[in-house]
């Protein structure tokens, strides 16, 4: 499957529900049952530095805890392995954002706690330090004045199958889909959330696969296409889908697997397919992908 966005991303945990679920169902303190999620505001702003904006994003939201205002910071980390260093520029992150508080208009006479998570999707394991204790050489020796800075974190290839299942809701699916690579595994987790999840939500989700689904290119993801609110017959369409595309890639092994048999038949096989998929509005990509067939062939079966 392809690597996700960071604007795809960016998208999803701007939505208040995902952000609720990915804290209540994956950070496991006692505390964050005191957080009313339902006042909860997400702030139009960044404070990523600019070396940094092609490898992580950021979602800040403002909360009520125990009556009193708190942050909770998601730092979408997309490289494909930890940064050594990544302590450090949670602190950066920190500070600067505490700066601007400090220097704006509302100028607070006690700042704010700040909770960082660091939601990291990539494949490698995840080997960087959460304490930036752990990366200053005999920092200890300063006793209580040496420095710790901690973040939370949250790698998604470091989360149990089973315990995504058992939490089954829209973040746990978004994982799935993304690390475990099962599409008849998230197919069963989809049919499960079209019962369970409002139906914004649903769409956020289905439509962030569906435009991974079909496009091969970062340069032709269209992540405004999020926003489009499908029903949830269209949702069901979705799914009957995927499940075609999977028969037809399962065809498609078949044929290839086999040592006998003519290559016209195949083509005529695989130009019958191609038809159905475009019925279907497919894009030209995902067809090209299941059939093994030119564009130029493609364009003219439409004719």
């Amino acid at each position: 499957m392809t690597q996700i966005y960071d604007l795809g991303y960016k998208k999803l945990f701007s939505n208040k529900t995902f952000f609720r679920q990915l804290v209540e169902s994956f950070v496991p303190y006692d505390w964050v049952k005191d957080i009313n999620f339902d006042d909860s505001e997400l702030l139009d702003k960044s404070f990523v530095s600019k070396q940094y904006q092609k490898r992580e994003s950021d979602v800040i939201y403002k909360v009520n805890f125990k009556g009193k205002s708190a942050y909770i910071v998601i730092l979408l980390e997309f490289q494909s392995s930890s940064d050594k260093f990544m302590a450090v520029r949670v602190g950066h992150y920190i500070y600067n954002f505490y700066m601007r508080l400090i220097e704006s208009k509302q100028k607070p006479d006690k700042l704010s706690p700040i909770f960082p998570i660091v939601l990291y999707n990539g494949m490698d394991k995840w080997t960087a330090p959460i304490n930036v204790t752990e990366l200053i050489e005999n920092n200890h020796l300063l006793g209580d004045f040496a420095l710790t800075l901690k973040y939370f974190k949250i790698a998604e290839n470091e989360i149990d199958i089973n315990k995504l299942l058992a939490v089954g809701n829209a973040v746990s699916t978004l994982f799935i889909g993304e690390v475990h690579h099962d599409r008849q595994l998230l197919i069963e987790e989809f049919s499960k959330l079209l019962k369970l999840e409002d139906q914004t939500v649903l769409s956020l989700l289905f439509n962030y696969f569906e435009q991974l689904f079909n496009h091969d290119k970062m340069d032709e993801v269209d992540w405004n296409a999020l926003d489009k609110v499908r029903s949830r017959e269209e949702s069901n369409m979705f799914l009957e889908n995927m499940k075609i595309c999977d028969e037809f890639a399962y065809q498609r092994g078949r044929q290839e697997g086999k040592q006998e048999g003519k290559q016209e038949g195949k083509l005529e096989k695989n130009q019958e397919i191609a038809k159905t998929m475009i019925e279907k509005g497919y894009a030209l990509p995902s067809i090209m992908d299941i059939t093994g067939l030119s564009a130029e062939e493609i364009n003219q079966l439409k004719h």
